[in-house]
């Protein structure tokens, strides 16, 4: 008979290997964008994820201002922010919030995957979104992935 016990790993604080992830965001869709950096940023890639804990890595997006949107969402879209004062709803396209700042909706389309607690409040703090292909992460030595092979 075979003795041999398995036992499940759970990651935690001290065993998680955080790495730094480049992704490039020209002529990517948003929403598989932002779904297949929601992942990376979760470590749902890993092989010991752990729903509780931030297993993730870190990720910069560089060239968010080359992001493509189908169909009319360009113009049709729109961000609803409030203010805080009466009267102070404000409303923006993705067009307009792509000729002022562009990284804002990356941004905002990878903070709706990440859950709505203190750990996604962690895992968006993994994030870090420029515009054109310059970032100040050199010295973490990312790694360069394509974005279109992570599931």
């Amino acid at each position: 008979m075979n003795t041999q016990s398995y036992k499940t790993v759970s990651a935690n604080s001290k065993t998680v290997q955080k790495e730094w992830v480049l992704v490039d965001a020209e002529n990517q869709t948003l929403g598989r964008l932002a779904t297949r950096v929601a992942n990376i940023l979760r470590g749902k890639t890993k092989p010991y994820f752990t729903p509780h804990v931030d297993c993730g890595d870190n990720v910069i997006v560089i060239n968010a201002e080359k992001i493509v949107l189908t169909g009319k969402k360009m113009t049709d879209k729109i961000y609803q922010r409030y203010t805080g004062y009466p009267g102070g709803q404000r409303e923006t396209t993705p067009a307009k919030l792509l000729a002022t700042h562009p990284e804002r909706i990356i941004e905002h389309a990878v903070r709706g995957m990440l859950p709505k607690n203190r750990l996604g409040d962690d895992l968006y703090r993994n994030l870090k979104v420029y515009v054109g292909p310059e970032h100040p992460h050199q010295a973490q030595n990312p790694k360069v992935i394509n974005i279109n092979d992570v599931r």
